[in-house]
């Protein structure tokens, strides 16, 4: 295990050798959906310190792991957003590359949505019927699975839409995806007998089965524009987007979510964890570069400030929902002090 003083020596080593690269600049990657919070932030940060407005690139969830855990050094990345938890794998990656203290501040609560235009009907959909429409496998009666033969949805059930199954959605490297998958297509899965039997007898195929998403056109894989996706809604009324509460909240004026297990994606709900679809958001904080970075605790300190992501802060207006106040607290006193949690 590489200790926190090598850590920091491996850093100094670093900016001692390229001394002409040091930068006086935070830089941020990661998710697109919490890259318009951090965005706000760094504005606000930017514009009320006598600190350089930080650097923030949507590289998507995995991704910025990726680079966040490539090692450390005035080249990598000091924090990385999250629209999902780092997993145990990346934590390792991030450990051979020297970054063995990272801090995790959840930053609030977000729902994935699945909108379409305002100018066609809105949909009311089950999670189960969610599943079928989107599995790449589905049971084939005979007690195996064959290829998802389903191309309307109302082929599902009456209730659905007499269109083809078209939506648009984000790539394997994104949070967004993960949790789509992870609370979505399990739990839709979950409805269903013959897949919930196959849990019993091979685990790695049921989880097989029950995140596949099929890979025929039904399903398409929109990169991580999120205002692309909302312009291909507005062109194809018959098309739906998937993407966070946060964004469709912005464009309210253009597109609609859909109503889940007959729960509206209302900040309430998501709040409560009444609606099907919610899921924690994150930033993470390399510690090494805690005092070599200027601004680090001072950007960590804007974000997690009332005015920031309270109730009633900036960050509401953009879409986040926020953590329960003795939560809030917690975190807040856990991120000033960049405790190395992560994963915890």
């Amino acid at each position: 295990m590489i200790t926190k003083s090598l850590s920091l020596a491996v850093l100094m080593t670093v900016v001692a050798a390229g001394a002409a690269e040091a930068r006086d600049q935070i830089r941020i990657v990661g998710s697109s959906t919490v890259f318009p919070f951090t965005t706000r932030v760094a504005e606000e940060f930017g514009r009320t310190t006598n600190f350089k407005t930080p650097v923030i690139e949507s590289t998507g969830t995995g991704g910025g792991f990726k680079l966040f855990c490539s090692g450390v050094g005035v080249d990598t990345p000091d924090m990385s957003n999250a629209s999902r938890a780092i997993k145990k794998s990346e934590q390792e990656t991030c450990a051979k590359a020297g970054v063995t203290e990272i801090t995790e501040v959840k930053i609030g609560y977000d729902g994935i949505v699945l909108a379409n235009s305002k100018a066609a009907p809105q949909l009311t959909i089950s999670l189960e019927q969610l599943y079928l429409a989107l599995a790449k496998d589905v049971p084939d009666g005979k007690g195996g699975f064959m290829p998802n033969p389903v191309k309307m949805w109302n082929e599902i059930s009456p209730s659905l839409p007499a269109t083809k199954i078209e939506v648009l959605g984000p790539p394997p490297t994104s949070g967004t995806r993960d949790a789509f998958n992870e609370l979505a297509m399990e739990g839709g899965c979950a409805k269903i007998p013959a897949i919930a039997e196959l849990k019993k007898t091979d685990e790695a195929k049921h989880k097989a089965v029950c995140q596949g998403i099929r890979e025929d056109g039904a399903f398409v894989e929109a990169g991580e524009n999120d205002v692309l996706i909302v312009r291909k809604l507005e062109a194809n009324k018959s098309a739906f987007g998937i993407f966070g509460y946060s964004f469709l909240d912005q464009n309210r004026d253009k597109i609609q979510g859909s109503l889940v297990n007959g729960v509206e994606d209302s900040y309430d709900n998501i709040a409560s964890g009444k609606y099907p679809i919610s899921r924690s958001l994150f930033v993470y904080v390399k510690k090494a570069h805690v005092g070599v970075i200027p601004g680090i605790p001072e950007f960590i300190a804007e974000f997690t400030s009332d005015k920031a992501w309270g109730p009633d802060g900036y960050l509401a207006a953009k879409g986040l929902i926020a953590l329960p106040d003795a939560e809030r607290a917690k975190v807040r006193e856990q991120a000033l002090s960049f405790v190395n949690n992560a994963g915890m």
